[in-house]
């Protein structure tokens, strides 16, 4: 143990500067002892800025005695860094009582487990202290037949439990983030590569295919597939350096460095870059860094298209990137609760290589298959280009109108389709259909947009009777909108006794929109939400109230469902992050 705590205290060292962290025995000093009474007396001594987790302070007797515990006195426990915790000595009155009519000396093992954090950022591993005592039964009573099993716990006391904790007592995220407490580092990084994997798979990941492709198919003549492959790692490891760096922020210091930079201006300007770089595609100038630039890089030129390229994968990462899952959302919960930003950063970029993988063959893919200098190579220069115009209005979406967004990618797929050939005589069968097909398509969104439909997928649904109108509305679910705690907390007193469930979202949220508008769609799922107070909690904005909002609910970015009993607390098993389908959302909600 202490050859692992000085590894991590050199680390930290090397890392952040020098610290002096205490030695677990020079942080914590536990002792017990039992009274006349036999009653256990026990008490954890912490250091000056030493805390302990309250969650994590146990006490227990081993069974086979004949003897447990009745009743446990403790301090209270106050709210610090979002934990519950200790932050003076804490003392604990253990009531001791026989499970049967037993009589004479007993001995029993009392074992007293802890966990604790330094202010400067060190968290210990857990601790424990066994103690053996010689207990005089004859002054203990005896445990009532209509004892309950389950522990009722409150500020000041404890009924004992003999029943050990169900597996799904705790949240996914919550889960995850015990797992890098107590996993084996080798096999945490490896499970958050295998996360990684599977989050390429969302539809959060899919704009950054055509930025990728788009970036090796600029590089033009001379591209080789060992070059496309150098350019498409370089764009992965930029990209992964960045969503480590914003989630160690996040973790330390609750802020959601994504939320901040979607803020207007920030997604005009990055939506103009790609403007500019589709336009470039389209063969109106070249898009290069200055050549002073280059040569001061490097000797070799052609460097410049990689500083280029590592540029553009570290913004895609904070401004296009992932949305927040599960196991993003546990890494960031252990580097809040622990301080370990190492560890937690390290289990953030490998999963940031996992969801970069599969980009790295879409730009090997680029390279490879990219034609010779022609009229095929001015087609997908073309077509790629198209692919960064819709990028840009896909990310106006956060901050335009549905109505204005629809509106421009209309005119953007018929401009596209007439070009393809949708209307030449001697165009390709293939190239003339597809044309066609994009054209009939992006008419019929343009006609949805301008009869106020905000569907993609169901443009001319507005064209519906009436009567179709009015049943579809009054299926619509019914929420309330928070933007502060004060707002929450005044719908919560009013609703106490019923099932609740809040949804963090926000209008720049891909999976949010995913999420309304299939699960929350489905008329099962709203049939049975029907049961719930539906509220959502906006934190679009990303304001001094919203933060504190979701920084009190441990939120680090939306979507995030949560939902409360009857008596208005959070059942922290059942929070769901990132997206979910309808039937396990479905199935999810039977559960409650």
């Amino acid at each position: 143990m202490k050859k692992l705590f000085i590894a991590l205290l050199v680390l930290n060292i090397t890392l952040f500067g020098a610290p002096k962290f205490l030695m677990p025995d020079e942080a914590f000093k536990p002792n017990a002892s039992i009274n006349s009474s036999m009653q256990i007396e026990a008490s954890v001594e912490i250091a000056k800025d030493i805390y302990l987790y309250a969650e994590q302070l146990k006490l227990e007797v081993k069974e086979g005695s004949g003897i447990s515990i009745a009743e446990i006195e403790k301090p209270k426990s106050i709210l610090h860094h979002e934990e519950m915790v200790y932050l003076e000595s804490p003392e604990f009155l253990v009531t001791l009582q026989k499970d049967s009519d037993i009589s004479g000396i007993k001995n029993i093992e009392f074992v007293l487990s802890y966990q604790g954090c330094s202010e400067q950022g060190l968290c210990y591993e857990p601790l424990s202290a066994t103690y053996s005592f010689e207990v005089d039964t004859s002054k203990l009573e005896l445990a009532s037949t209509l004892k309950s099993d389950v522990l009722a716990i409150d500020n000041q006391k404890s009924v004992a439990s003999k029943v050990v904790p169900k597996e799904d007592s705790v949240s996914e995220t919550d889960a995850i983030a015990n797992t890098i407490k107590t996993g084996n580092i080798t096999l945490v990084l490896l499970t958050f590569l295998g996360f990684g994997l599977l989050l390429a798979l969302t539809p959060c990941v899919f704009p950054m295919i055509p930025i990728i492709s788009g970036v090796i198919i600029s590089q033009g003549e001379g591209l080789t597939t060992r070059k496309a492959f150098a350019l498409s790692v370089v764009y992965v490891l930029a990209m992964a350096v960045a969503y480590t760096i914003a989630g160690i922020l996040a973790g330390l210091f609750g802020a959601n460095l994504q939320a901040a930079l979607q803020t207007p201006w920030v997604i005009y300007a990055f939506a103009g870059v790609f403007v500019a770089l589709a336009f470039s595609m389209f063969g109106f100038y070249e898009l290069k860094l200055p050549d002073s630039f280059v040569a001061k890089v490097s000797k070799n030129s052609n460097r410049g298209g990689y500083v280029g390229v590592a540029i553009m994968g570290f913004l895609s990462a904070l401004i296009v990137g992932p949305c927040v899952a599960a196991p993003l959302a546990g890494a960031l919960v252990y580097i809040g609760q622990t301080g370990d930003a190492v560890l937690g950063g390290l289990a953030l970029f490998f999963m940031s290589i996992g969801m970069g993988l599969p980009l790295i063959v879409v730009g090997v893919s680029a390279g490879k298959f990219m034609p010779k200098p022609g009229a095929w190579m001015t087609m997908i220069s073309a077509i790629f280009g198209v692919m960064m115009l819709f990028v840009a209005v896909w990310m106006l979406e956060r901050v335009l109108d549905e109505y204005v967004t629809m509106l421009l990618y209309a005119m953007l797929g018929i401009g596209f389709a007439i070009y393809l050939g949708a209307f030449e005589r001697e165009s390709h069968i293939f190239k003339k259909s597809v044309a066609l097909i994009s054209f009939i398509y992006f008419v019929a969104l343009f006609i949805g947009a301008l009869g106020g439909s905000t569907s993609m997928t169901k443009p001319l649904s507005f064209l519906q009777s009436s009567t179709n109108k009015i049943q579809v509305q009054t299926k619509e679910l019914e929420y309330t909108t928070v933007k502060s705690i004060a707002e929450l907390d005044e719908l919560l007193a009013k609703h106490k006794g019923k099932k609740i469930m809040l949804d963090f979202y926000a209008s720049w949220c891909t999976s949010c929109k995913e999420l309304d508008g299939v699960t929350f769609a489905d008329a099962r799922v709203k049939e049975k939400l029907n049961e719930f107070v539906f509220i959502k909690a906006d934190v679009t904005e990303n304001s001094k109230e919203q933060k504190a909002l979701s920084k009190k609910y441990g939120v680090f970015g939306p979507p995030a469902l949560i939902f409360f009993d009857a008596s208005s607390k959070v059942i922290d098993s059942k929070t769901i992050i990132g997206f979910i389908g309808p039937d396990e959302f479905l199935a999810h909600l039977n559960q409650l």
